[in-house]
């Protein structure tokens, strides 16, 4: 009888003339494994005492050759008590390179996996087939790049990564299962310069943490994360904030250490000038495109400066009339003369 944490009854499984083969090389470490038959499963043993797991393997060995069973040492074949059986791990923490497995694979039982300051470079691959995970801690490692595998994990609703190498979030991950799933986003202390415009795609995110990176800009359609709460993104190279923001819904929000520029006047800056009356226009085109002419009529536009106008004609100079432009009095521009009364 085989007993599990999800099967307390037990399956009750053949033994005489249905044994395959007998693995024993680990025994000495309370590991082996029973080959059955019919039907064709393989019976793992592990965390056994090796002197009872000797002398279990014993007696399964005479029972497979067709031994009285009733002088064998057996127990009586009865469900097993909820302390009698290991309930599967949920939880694996590894703070330490040396505790990491490298020869043996992760419970697929797991739920909550923190492998942290193990100087990974990359994402194991024996990590992305744990589709029960809930919770997936890589911070303080070297990780680049992300797989876009992991996309893959349906039930992964956190996802730190924390302090390591990342330069970007890939389109891939926006466009995965994780759409649905992924509640809590910790990207924070890496390289990232830019998100991609599909991230806006993970419209589950509550909390979305991008501290002491290198961005340049938000993406600008940040106003679809309906479920944002919680925003942190202090200690980048921001200059300013897309129009969608205001459309969060935020509880928490940390912009600090940005450099912000200073936002433009909406009104242009306009210098309203009052219009020239007809006389000054004509008077500013005709000392433009005429020049002096001493056999001219006496009612005329002269470029010239007073004292020539005095030695050309000195018997009947007029009043003269200065012209301004742009405030300005000009002097020695041009005059308008009038007729002499």
């Amino acid at each position: 009888m085989v007993c599990t944490a999800r099967d307390r009854v037990g399956a009750r499984y053949k033994v005489q003339e249905n044994i395959e083969r007998f693995f024993t090389r680990f025994v000495e470490e309370g590991k082996a494994t029973v080959r059955l038959r019919e039907p064709a499963v393989d019976v793992h043993l592990s965390k056994a005492n090796a002197s009872n797991l000797k002398t279990f393997l014993a007696a399964v060995r005479l029972a497979h050759q067709g031994t009285n069973t009733e002088a064998l040492p057996l127990s009586t074949l009865v469900p097993a008590k909820n302390s009698e059986v290991e309930k599967p791990k949920t939880k694996m923490i590894i703070t330490s390179r040396r505790d990491y497995p490298l020869t043996k694979n992760f419970p697929y039982s797991l739920e909550h996996l923190q492998a942290s300051y193990c100087k990974l470079a990359r994402i194991d691959m024996r990590v992305l087939c744990l589709k029960k995970l809930r919770k997936l801690d890589l911070s303080h490692n070297h990780i680049k790049q992300l797989p876009a595998t992991i996309g893959d994990l349906t039930c992964l609703q956190e996802l730190i990564l924390h302090n390591n190498h990342l330069e970007s979030f890939s389109e891939a991950l926006c466009n995965s299962t994780l759409q649905k799933s992924l509640q809590f986003l910790d990207l924070s202390q890496n390289k990232i310069k830019a998100l991609p415009i599909q991230f806006c795609q993970l419209q589950e995110l509550v909390n979305l943490k991008l501290d002491d990176n290198e961005l340049i800009r938000l993406p600008f359609k940040i106003g679809q994360l309906d479920h944002l709460r919680f925003l942190s993104a202090a200690r980048n190279k921001l200059p300013f904030l897309p129009s969608d923001f205001r459309k969060l819904c935020l509880e928490s929000l940390d912009l600090f250490g940005n450099p912000f520029e200073q936002p433009s006047l909406l009104v242009p800056n306009i210098q309203l000038q009052i219009p020239l009356t007809l006389l000054e226009c004509a008077a500013r085109a005709t000392i433009n495109y005429r020049e002096y002419n001493p056999s001219a009529p006496d009612r005329f536009w002269c470029s010239v400066t007073l004292p020539e106008c005095l030695r050309h004609n000195p018997s009947s100079w007029p009043p003269c009339r200065r012209l301004e432009e742009n405030g300005t009095t000009q002097d020695k521009k041009g005059f308008l003369l009038q007729e002499s009364q």
